[in-house]
């Protein structure tokens, strides 16, 4: 069974950075395309940023320039480096990843880390 584990949010000032990880395990024959995304209070979860097994990235507008998803193949760790945060940027990020497993290829998701960032 494939799972995947979030962690580094916490609290920062405004302007302040944060890097938070997302570690896979279970049994993993490749894992794909992997992203971030983000849900705020009382709004719909959005895209942040995806990454493919070739180190292709892109990113939603909002955190072009600030924000840099990276992986680690032999660590089966994808991180997102948060720069230059802001209030808006508040929320549970979550990690998300298509990964074969031992049934073929699904779509998994991480129980999410919180990130909030006072003004």
């Amino acid at each position: 069974q494939v799972q995947l584990v979030e962690s580094g949010g916490g609290l920062v000032q405004a302007g302040g950075s944060l890097r938070v990880s997302c570690v896979a395990s279970g049994s993993i024959s490749r894992i794909s395309n992997m992203a971030w995304y983000r849900q705020a209070p009382e709004k719909s979860r959005e895209f942040v940023a995806r990454i493919s097994d070739g180190g292709n990235t892109k990113y939603a507008d909002s955190v072009k320039g600030r924000f840099t998803i990276s992986r680690d193949n032999t660590k089966i760790t994808t991180y997102l480096q948060m720069n230059s945060l802001k209030p808006e940027d508040t929320a549970v990020y979550y990690c998300s990843g298509t990964i074969r497993g031992v049934g073929g290829f699904g779509d998994y998701w991480g129980q999410g880390t919180q990130v909030t960032v006072s003004a």
